[in-house]
């Protein structure tokens, strides 16, 4: 699956331009370092979902949706 077909109409998306990064330049610490805020960034989308879902369920039950 090609990137663009993952990201369509966002030019300029920072997650789209991430993953066409060319990672032969990089070495293995930078890599590592790389691995390490990617998975802090997985853990605060996570977080934010969390929170989203839970605001949703709150505001349904209030209005008895």
């Amino acid at each position: 699956m090609d990137v663009d077909d993952l990201f369509p109409g966002r030019p300029g998306d920072p997650l789209a331009l991430l993953v066409k990064q060319d990672l032969d330049p990089f070495s293995v610490e930078e890599l590592r370092a790389r691995i390490d805020a990617l998975h802090a960034e997985i853990a605060r989308a996570k977080a934010k979902i969390s929170t989203a879902v839970s605001h949703r369920a709150s505001a349904d039950s209030l209005f008895k949706r």
